[in-house]
């Protein structure tokens, strides 16, 4: 039997998203999108006995749900299978996932807080966040000749994406092209200002249970199929490079997540051919390039032919980050950005996400993180149980 044969994800909810959100603070935000997942699955907070994000003592506390799990670990990806597994075992029956950032970038600044990190290792070099991806992407372009056009056109897919979704803080700012993301100015080579992530605020939740309890609930259960999560250490505080390895060096830096990956596909039974879209985390666009090929839909370096074909626009056959991502639909800083891939996912396969709707969709990969920053993050979703 799969180990989360009896878990389901029963409601997930995102609140409002903008660019700046008057009089909100990170915990007033979180605790929106926690009461507006637990309403949207009709149930109770003192229904719910295990909580996961950065938040979760403060939610526990707020909520007036102790005595409960404290997950003592941010949410995201990870906390999914986490929870998922505290399910499965017993632990807890009812799960809790939520995180929200506002009031946190306050001097609005060119470069967010949470993209300096002040690191001995990074800070003395100019080692923000947008540089330590460009390191990965200019290590892509020179070995496979990965070109500024396309990045661009995944920039210009993904905030097309943004733009038609009502629910995001880009929504009407479009539409846009490759030829408008290669005109905006350099942010650090090859990044121009479209190939990055937005700043933003906001916040989302999703609550999980076993498949019994979801089985009398009104909404649609997803279910989780497989997962895996894949470090080479502490983000942001290293300057990251593609050779970097560790216990296998056929698996590098520059690959990451591919591990996760397969063993998600494993658990699952499931192929990446199998899978109807895909909910990848975008904080820069060569990222989406690099695990199209480090998760299998790919061979290494044909990414960019695989998304000229039109096979991850809207209507093609991987639709990809269908909200508008980290780019286009909101990005609040901090494990947020990580949970709002899987509440998408969790959207598509109930039919009621925002934007770009899937049809028929059974079988959605989510992600978060990037070679970046030295961990990816995998999960796979599908409407049946695995």
């Amino acid at each position: 039997m799969h180990p989360f044969a009896n878990v389901a994800i029963v409601s997930a909810f995102n609140t409002r998203q903008a660019r700046v959100l008057d009089g909100a603070t990170s915990l007033s935000i979180t605790l929106e999108a926690a009461r507006g997942a637990l309403a949207a699955a009709n149930l109770r907070a003192v229904d719910v006995d295990g909580v996961f994000g950065s938040l979760a003592g403060e939610l526990i506390y707020e909520l007036g749900i102790g005595p409960a799990f404290n997950s003592r670990a941010t949410g995201g990806l990870a906390g999914i299978v986490s929870a998922a597994s505290l399910i499965a075992s017993g632990v807890c029956e009812v799960v809790l996932i939520a995180d929200g950032g506002a009031g946190i970038y306050t001097h609005r600044e060119a470069t967010a807080p949470w993209t300096r990190p002040s690191n001995e290792f990074v800070a003395c070099f100019g080692l923000y966040t947008a540089v330590e991806f460009a390191l990965i992407a200019r290590r892509h372009m020179h070995r496979y000749g990965t070109r500024p056009e396309d990045l661009a056109a995944v920039a210009a897919i993904i905030r097309n994406n943004g733009h038609v979704n009502p629910e995001a803080s880009y929504f009407g700012r479009g539409p846009y092209t490759a030829d408008d993301v290669l005109a905006s100015r350099m942010v650090a080579d090859p990044f121009h200002l479209l190939d990055c992530a937005m700043t933003g605020e906001g916040g989302g939740a999703l609550v999980m249970t076993t498949a019994e309890r979801a089985s009398d609930l009104t909404n649609t259960p997803v279910f989780v199929l497989g997962g895996g999560a894949d470090h080479f250490g502490p983000a942001y505080q290293h300057a990251p490079r593609w050779e970097l390895s560790g216990r296998d060096p056929d698996l590098v830096n520059g690959t990451i997540g591919r591990r996760a990956a397969q063993q998600a596909f494993r658990m699952a039974g499931l192929q990446p051919s199998d899978v109807h879209a895909c909910e990848l985390y975008d904080p820069f666009s060569f990222e989406i390039i690099r695990q199209l090929e480090a998760f299998g839909f790919c061979g290494e370096g044909d990414a960019a032919a695989f998304i000229d074909e039109g096979n991850v626009s809207a209507g093609g056959r991987l639709p990809i980050t269908t909200d508008g991502g980290t780019m286009s639909f909101s990005h609040g800083g901090g494990v947020v950005q990580m949970l709002q891939r899987g509440i998408r996912g969790v959207h598509q396969l109930q039919g009621t996400a925002s934007g770009h709707q899937v049809v028929g969709a059974e079988v959605v990969l989510c992600s978060a993180g990037g070679a970046g920053a030295l961990f990816n993050e995998v999960v796979l979703l599908g409407s049946a149980p695995p």
